[in-house]
Formats: structure tokens, C-alpha cells, sequence
């Protein structure tokens, strides 16, 4: 195992998960990790929104990390893995904890109490609670637009004193907070943004990486972002943000994932677009625009689809 707090930064990837007639299709899910194992990935989140955690029972959940890790251990190569984690009450998540802590994780990525709507000092206490709990470090996930609730930088800025919170998933939507939060953090308190059409600014503003549905298709585009904007080649850096921002608003044009999976289908890596209820596949308008951007990518490179 490595020390999560260390692995937290680059690209992280919050990996879709394939169904076939309703189950789990085991084939395509090694598929993916087999693909992203080879390449710039720097971790993986499992079952968070990308991967409709929420709409996976637990012997499921303990289904996919086996496999992942599993198939991450055939490529020889050591890639961290996070746990996406959510639920509104307290003691709910501290049983899930119980149940998961045994499991080949790094971490958990664990968002804000939804629906309650708690005060900052139930977030505080909440949070506190976790992770004194927790068999693995947590990184939290600040996403009010999902849970109607906003950890402000006061309270993360507590939370980021506990030895086992080691990081943020910024989804604040809010680049003013997001920029005064990466200016008065802890040292070692790792930020990645999660806003995927931000991801150019987020790097620029002192982020330490980011977690993106996007990074499912031209991977290997995403990761030079970084890389470039760490070697100090600005010009480069935004040449090849701006090839791939018009792909962030197309795999959000319709709730995520069944963009990025209607992508992965059509292109061989998971068999089938089928996502679970209540999300839909998407429509035939998005349709017809995925396949002219994998149609126009394809004819540009390809590579890069």
C-alpha cells in the first residue's frame, strides 16, 4: 500500500461502471483498467458519480475494487484506488466504514451529507467522525450543486488539520473560494479540481491535479496539460487545453455518465452505454453530436479517440 496523501496529485480518474442486462459486466470493467493502467493515470476513484456508486449494493461495490485491483496487480504496476462513499446520516456511513475497512483500498472519497442540508459545525462533527473512524485516509468532496450544502473554506480548513483527511475534491463551482482555499491550506493538504471544463484554470491556480470524467477519452491530451504547465510551457499547455474543452461540455450536455459511456461504447472499450435508473442513456440528438466529435477526432488523429 502507499501513503495516500503522497499519490494524491496528477490525474486521477473516476472510473465508469459497465453494466450488461442490468449486472455488473465484469469484461469491460477489466478492459478499463487494463487501459488506463497503461497510461498517464495517476489513481482511480471507483464508484463515486462517475460510477454510479449510488445505484451499487455492497456485495457490488466489493465486486468492483476486487476486480480492479485484481486486474490493476496483472499490469504491474502499483495504482492507488479511492472508494466513493456517500449517505446522509452519521452512523450510516461509520456501518460503511465497518464493512469496506478490510477492502484493497487507498482511500475513501467521501462527499458532503446530502439532502439535510447540516450547519458548518455538523459538517465539522460529521466529517471529524469519519475520520477518526476510518480504517483508510479521506479525502473529502465539496459538490454543493449535488448536495445542496457548501463546506466552506473555514471548515475545510479545519478538517485539513486531521491526520487522517488528506485531501479535496473541489467542486465548489466557486473559483473565488477554490483560489483563497489553495492559498491558506494546510502544507501536504492536497486540492484536485472536479470540474472537468475548469481544469485549465484549476492547474493554473495552484491545483495538484484533478479527478475527470473527461480523462475517459484522450487521456494521454489531459495528462500533457499538466505536465506542460509544470515545465512552464504556458503556450503549449493551453494549445492543447483548448483541443479538448469542447469535449468536457459534450460528456455533460446530458447527466453524466451516460455521455462518456455512449462514448466508450461506440469506441470498443465497454460493451454497452447501459447506465441504471434513475439515469437514462443518451438521447439521439447528443448521439448524433458524440459521433461527429469521435468522427472529427478520428479523422484529426487516429489515436485519439
Amino acid at each position: 500500500m502507499t501513503d495516500l496523501r503522497s499519490q494524491l496529485q496528477g490525474l486521477w480518474l473516476p472510473l465508469v461502471t459497465p453494466f450488461r442486462d442490468g449486472e455488473l459486466d465484469e469484461t469491460s470493467l477489466r478492459r478499463l483498467v487494463r487501459r488506463y493502467a497503461d497510461g498517464p493515470v495517476d489513481g482511480l476513484i471507483l464508484a463515486a458519480t462517475s460510477g454510479e456508486g449510488m445505484t451499487l449494493g455492497i456485495a457490488e461495490l466489493e465486486r468492483v475494487v476486487a476486480l480492479v485491483r485484481a486486474e490493476i496487480g496483472e499490469s504491474g504496476r502499483y495504482l492507488p484506488i479511492c472508494l466513493g462513499l456517500s449517505g446522509a446520516g452519521t452512523r450510516q456511513m461509520l456501518d460503511t466504514l465497518d464493512e469496506t475497512a478490510a477492502w484493497p483500498i487507498d482511500g475513501y472519497l467521501i462527499a458532503s451529507p446530502y439532502y439535510l442540508r447540516p450547519s458548518q459545525r455538523g459538517l465539522r462533527q460529521h466529517f471529524s467522525a469519519l475520520a477518526d473512524h476510518a480504517s483508510w485516509p479521506i479525502v473529502l468532496y465539496n459538490i454543493p450543486y449535488r448536495t445542496a450544502v457548501n463546506l466552506t473554506n473555514e471548515t475545510l480548513l479545519e478538517l485539513a488539520r486531521h491526520p487522517n483527511i488528506v485531501g479535496l475534491k473541489d467542486c465548489c463551482a466557486d473559483r473565488a473560494q477554490s483560489i483563497d482555499l489553495l492559498r491558506r491550506r494546510p502544507a501536504g493538504f492536497r486540492v484536485l479540481t472536479g470540474e472537468d471544463a475548469q481544469y485549465y484554470e484549476a492547474l493554473s491556480d495552484g491545483a495538484d491535479g484533478a479527478i475527470l470524467l473527461s480523462a475517459h477519452i484522450e487521456t494521454e491530451t489531459f495528462a500533457s496539460v499538466r505536465t506542460l504547465l509544470r515545465e512552464g510551457n504556458r503556450d503549449a499547455a493551453l494549445a492543447r487545453w483548448e483541443s479538448i474543452a469542447e469535449l468536457t461540455r459534450l460528456l455533460f450536455a446530458e447527466p453524466s455518465p451516460a455521455p462518456a459511456k455512449y462514448w466508450l461504447a461506440r469506441t470498443g472499450l465497454i460493451e454497452r452505454a447501459e447506465v441504471r435508473l434513475p439515469m437514462v442513456e443518451v438521447g439521439a440528438e447528443l448521439a448524433a453530436q458524440l459521433d461527429a466529435e469521435m468522427a472529427r477526432r478520428r479523422e484529426a488523429s487516429p489515436q485519439a479517440a
